[in-house]
């Protein structure tokens, strides 16, 4: 399962792609769907007192740190940290000793600069979630916002994510997942055309999730669809999509903006066209690395 494709590119391409993206791309972010008090890069939960974007934003964090039966104090490593968002939540709300990482540097410099400006304290460094400079069990809680989806080896990152956490220790991951491998020839080809807009190689399906974590250590495994509740977010980055969509062509066109920001503002449009065909769904998972659980 989760085997790369022939024509995939090394590891070290895929991380400069990502670095591309994430460095190209975060205009983008700022101007159309981050904001200081969320530094969120990733989609947001709405409920019955949900009122605005930024509200959205926020509760995802809530939602994955309620079902991680996260505790105030942990240690915890925030794996694809982005600019800091959901770093500095945690830090702020649940009081948690957190450590950022990513591949993007530009995105260390931000998160940091976040941390100095908004009076947070948290740590942010530049490392592959694969193969991190941590000494075994130095974590309570492991957190993946909507960012293991760029890696080409699943299982080796979770396998590193049960190296680093306690016994006892929560992982918790917020993520597209595939409903089939492989899916339809059309599904499968609109599918594979949006992630590589988005450099991701590739998302996996429930049950691979499951068989990985059970692999590497992990028990009490648990997977919660929330589409429904993330849909109202999907569906306002479609209609920003659709509306930029001339307007960034053009200036494409007139080479104002790069492949990777024009990859964005298509691959957007293409999310949606692949959730329509109901060819992936959002869900968050949470697991517990085997063993008796440690005193902080």
């Amino acid at each position: 399962m989760n085997a790369p494709a022939s024509d995939a590119p090394s590891a070290s391409g895929l991380q400069e792609r990502i670095r591309t993206y994430y460095r190209e791309t975060s205009l983008d972010y700022r101007m159309a769907w981050t904001s200081s008090e969320t530094l969120a890069l990733h989609f947001g939960y709405w409920d019955e007192r949900t009122r605005s974007h930024a509200e959205a934003l926020l509760n995802l964090n809530r939602e994955l740190a309620v079902r991680m039966g996260l505790r105030p104090g942990q240690r915890l490593l925030d794996a694809g940290c982005g600019i800091g968002g959901s770093s500095l939540w945690l830090a702020r709300h649940y009081g948690a000793r957190v450590t950022g990482i990513t591949l993007a540097p530009n995105q260390v410099g931000q998160a940091r600069e976040a941390s100095r400006k908004l009076g947070v304290k948290a740590w942010f460094e530049l490392a592959d979630y694969h193969a991190t400079p941590f000494s075994d069990c130095s974590f309570d809680a492991y957190w993946a916002m909507e960012s293991l989806c760029h890696s080409p080896d699943k299982p080796a990152a979770l396998r590193e994510a049960a190296r680093l956490l306690v016994p006892g220790g929560r992982i918790g991951i917020a993520e597209y997942l595939r409903v089939a491998r492989p899916l339809q020839e059309k599904q499968e080809r609109g599918l594979r055309d949006w992630l590589d807009d988005w450099a991701i190689p590739d998302i996996a399906m429930a049950e691979e999730w499951r068989e990985w974590l059970e692999q590497a250590g992990f028990e009490d495994i648990r997977i919660t669809d929330i589409t429904d509740n993330v849909r109202p977010s999907l569906r306002r980055l479609q209609r920003m999509a659709w509306f930029w969509g001339f307007g960034e062509w053009l200036l494409r066109c007139l080479r104002l903006r790069t492949a990777a920001q024009h990859a964005n503002i298509r691959g957007s449009r293409r999310q949606g066209a692949a959730l329509s065909a109901g060819s992936w769904r959002h869900q968050l998972i949470t697991a517990v690395k085997r063993g008796s659980a440690t005193d902080d």
